[in-house]
């Protein structure tokens, strides 16, 4: 990858999938191979290769920092750090080079609105981010990725862990998201994926292997289903 963080990553399609399928199926293990998070699961080996743009994801030259700049991950349970909401924001822009404290100041206001948190967190940004709610939390986890302006962004069950009212407010942001990214999350929520996606991956367990059964637009795999497992999992059969 260019030194030039990602500017070879080239990603010219703003859509949104959704992967699909019962526990166990490899969803969560193909999104972590996407920007090489694998390697830190003991154990884990990968044949094969994954091509995002114009980058092989496993040349053995890649420069793994960047990419993980350039595909971003947000996990199931919120992660902030335990520091100050402007913290979590101003500390991975630090890391990157930006250090002027206006410039800090701007970026962290831009994101929070971003994500639709600086109303609620303004008069509080000096507090540990540990107080906010967990939907709050992992918005502020959504933000602190898109700070460092990802092309894409990995979503594994954002909303598993948080209460039906949570979950409408992050599945929202997913919404407000798409087109200006590309999007991959996994979740169990099949109307949530019918929702916010515009393509549907459907996964599965064969020859104790996970697989990849289906892959097509959202409202073709809900209502013409080319695999009959598709079908089945899809109306409740099989799952």
């Amino acid at each position: 990858m260019s030194q030039n963080r990602n500017d070879k990553l080239l990603i010219w399609t703003l859509r949104t999938c959704a992967i699909i399928g019962p526990s166990g199926c490899g969803k969560s293990s193909f999104l972590l191979s996407l920007n090489r998070l694998s390697e830190m699961v003991p154990g884990c080996s990968i044949t094969g290769s994954i091509k995002i743009g114009e980058i092989d994801v496993f040349d053995p030259n890649i420069d793994i920092p960047s990419l993980r700049l350039a595909v971003g991950m947000i996990f199931q349970k919120p992660n902030p750090f335990p520091l100050s909401i402007w913290d979590n924001i101003a500390l991975p822009l630090k890391e990157h080079g930006l250090v002027n404290k206006n410039d800090l100041n701007y970026a962290v206001e831009k994101v929070l609105n971003e994500v639709g948190l600086w109303n609620e967190v303004k008069d509080r940004l000096k507090t540990s981010a540990l107080t906010l709610s967990g939907g709050q939390q992992q918005r502020l986890c959504i933000a602190r990725t898109l700070a460092l302006k990802p092309q894409v962004l990995l979503l594994d069950e954002p909303c598993s862990s948080l209460d039906p009212l949570s979950s409408s407010v992050v599945e929202d942001l997913i919404l407000n998201l798409r087109g200006k990214y590309t999007i991959l999350i996994v979740t169990h929520n099949l109307s949530q994926a019918r929702r916010i996606a515009d393509y549907i991956a459907f996964f599965w367990v064969q020859d104790d292997a996970g697989k990849l059964i289906e892959y097509g637009p959202t409202e073709q795999v809900f209502t013409k289903p080319e695999n009959d497992l598709t079908k089945a999992y899809i109306n409740g059969v099989r799952g």
